[in-house]
């Protein structure tokens, strides 16, 4: 659910053709895995027959699922944070959260947090887009519902072993997700199973709406935590895990990556994911046409 990075094409389109006659239609275009309660579910598209074009998702979830190019590029970010981990732990003054969200309290005086996003940034949810694509659907908060209620996500390659060492330290891990409160009992519960830390009786999963003003913008929810600790780094798989206002047009996302620039890496980093995200909101908008959008936005030359 988290506004979550950036599309690739794998080298799977061989796979992809084999795989084509289960595919379905394109995914509906959104910014994170689970949407608001509220939202009206889209109605199911009838799987094409065999011959028909691939899902609009197929070569993405096919490389989160197999590639070892994927498995890799998470080790990679992860291990580099570890690295970082005793000297931001060691530097007073290190904080990760942006300074207009900072409240105004000396972060040398707080103790330390490292915060998180859950779906795509440590936890793996592509069976459930597996699914969609088998069966020609898109994503509807339905669907997303019934998967988190099975607690099956399983852990992004990289992502607990990190967050141990950091909670070894002494660390405290906050995991702020898009899905919605009515979802966060299933979320914990499949945190604990995968043996992530968490801390009791601290309440350390911060869903939406389950406090006033705490929307799938997550600025309200960083400042929350900034108020007690001092945010040593941050991990997403999309732009609003980092900064507030990350849903503006490409070349606006762009402008604000560059904006940042010394952050990622350092205190800030950014998972892989293909699958979906505001990247993708940023193309397509409220068109009915993703995929001609999509094709409009590429370059050739």
């Amino acid at each position: 659910m988290t506004s979550k990075a950036f599309p690739i094409r794998a080298a799977a389109i061989g796979l992809a053709f084999l795989i084509s006659a289960c595919a379905g239609t394109g995914t509906a275009t959104r910014t994170g895995p689970a949407a608001p309660a509220a939202t009206p579910s889209s109605p199911a598209a009838p799987a094409p027959a065999p011959g028909q074009g691939a899902h609009d998702n197929l070569n993405a979830v096919v490389w989160m699922q197999t590639a070892a190019e994927y498995r890799a590029a998470t080790l990679s970010i992860f291990g580099a944070a570890t690295a970082l981990l005793d000297r931001a732990l060691a530097d007073p003054g290190w904080d990760a959260l942006p300074p207009e969200e900072r409240t105004g309290r000396r972060v040398e005086n707080l103790l330390p947090a490292i915060i998180v996003d859950a779906d795509e940034a440590v936890i793996d949810n592509s069976p459930y887009q597996a699914r969609l694509i088998e069966t020609g659907q898109a994503f509807d908060a339905d669907t997303w519902y019934a998967w988190t209620q099975e607690r099956r996500a399983t852990a992004v390659p990289g992502a607990l072993e990190f967050l141990r060492t950091a909670a070894q330290r002494g660390i405290t891990v906050f995991y702020v997700t898009n899905r919605a409160a009515s979802e966060k009992a299933a979320t914990y519960d499949n945190l604990r199973a995968l043996g992530f830390p968490l801390s009791d009786p601290e309440d350390t999963v911060l869903t939406i709406d389950e406090n006033q003003g705490w929307s799938s913008e997550k600025r309200s929810r960083r400042q929350f935590v900034g108020e007690q600790y001092r945010v040593l780094m941050m991990f997403g798989d999309n732009l609003g895990d980092f900064v507030a206002g990350s849903r503006g047009h490409v070349q606006a996302r762009a402008g604000q990556v560059q904006g940042h620039q010394g952050w990622w890496g350092t205190r800030w980093f950014m998972l892989p994911n293909p699958s979906y995200g505001g990247w993708e909101s940023a193309v397509v908008g409220d068109a009915p046409d993703a995929s001609a959008r999509k094709r409009r936005a590429l370059r050739s030359r």
